[in-house]
């Protein structure tokens, strides 16, 4: 019988299906769910910077002295540090399937200490988000792809268990960052962050938030991606993340070069029983083709494949429209 066990950021999962950081994930019971529905790992919902920031300005405006603003704004960021430690701790006494905290930054002044305690709480691995928008006129080209590097080593030199880096797609050039963030010992890449998405309601003559969810159309971009990277930068680690929305999903990602996948809207709209459908497709799909393990098929049709450049790497519709006069 084929075995859908994997190695991802030296983790041992028992199958490629990682629940990704969401409201799914932010309670132990729900773990314990998630875990008894199949699930190979689950990341933790994110610990944001952003709003710790938010809530401890907050805070500090409604203090007339600098004492009380310092104290209430260490108090804040300590309080959400407990409630995910502790998050951390007892999901990791309801499941046996590794555990993987989250944490969301745009610069390394609290993530040190943090990464630390969130280790010593039995986080078996740290994914780090990284997710902005470059919109400064004043920008000086290459110092995001810097912040992932710099982010990276002073948390590695923190902690010891893997790190793993989930990217947004709003690189230049994914593989060369990649290549760094290996070179500085990330465990793993997680390919592809999904930004907020905005929208204007024309009646009401405001923004507002467009569909949370992300589509099948999401799949080719990470497929394309995970595709090159996998092939130009071999000894990383990749997780396709985003339009993971069929079983068949599932087996292009891990032929483009993927060790595991991401899920999250899939389980939103179907709930965690998708999270077997796709477990089982995969193992069918493997005894059908004679595959007993993941790895004899991963990165099998990446860009290293002899068609791989050709379908990977093309940018126009010229060849497709040729043969549609």
């Amino acid at each position: 019988m084929a075995t859908l066990e994997t190695s991802f950021a030296g983790l041992k999962l028992k199958n490629p299906v990682i629940v990704s950081s969401s409201g799914l994930t932010d309670s132990a019971e729900k773990n314990k769910k998630l875990c008894e529905a199949g699930a190979g790992a689950i990341v933790l919902k994110s610990l944001f910077e952003e709003q710790i920031l938010m809530e401890t300005d907050k805070a500090q405006d409604a203090y007339a002295s600098p004492e009380g603003s310092d104290y209430m704004a260490a108090y804040i960021r300590q309080h959400r540090l407990s409630e995910y430690v502790a998050l951390i701790a007892e999901s990791k006494k309801r499941c046996d399937i590794p555990i993987i905290a989250s944490i969301n930054c745009y610069d390394d002044a609290q993530w040190v200490d943090f990464a630390k305690q969130i280790e010593q709480a039995g986080a078996d691995a740290l994914e780090i988000n990284i997710l902005a928008l470059q919109s400064d006129p004043q920008y000086a080209y290459g110092s995001f792809e810097q912040r992932h590097i710099d982010i990276l080593k002073h948390v590695k030199n923190t902690v010891g268990i893997p790190v793993i880096m989930k990217l947004g797609d709003n690189l230049t050039n994914p593989v060369a960052l990649i290549e760094q963030l290996y070179a500085n010992g990330a465990a793993a890449v997680v390919l592809f962050n999904r930004f907020y998405q905005p929208d204007i309601d024309i009646e009401k003559m405001e923004q507002s938030a467009c569909n949370v969810f992300s589509t099948e159309a999401d799949l080719p971009k990470a497929l394309r991606w995970t595709g090159i990277a996998s092939a130009a930068v071999p000894r990383m680690d990749y997780a396709l993340s985003g339009g993971v929305h069929t079983p068949e999903a599932v087996v292009k990602a891990i032929l483009a070069g993927a060790s595991a996948v991401e899920v999250c809207s899939s389980i939103y709209r179907q709930g965690p029983a998708v999270i077997g459908e796709y477990c089982g497709f995969l193992r069918q799909w493997m005894e059908r083709k004679g595959m007993e393990s993941i790895a004899q098929f991963k990165g099998r049709l990446n860009r290293g494949d002899a068609k791989g450049a050709s379908t990977f790497e093309r940018t126009q519709f010229l060849k497709y429209f040729a043969a549609h006069e």
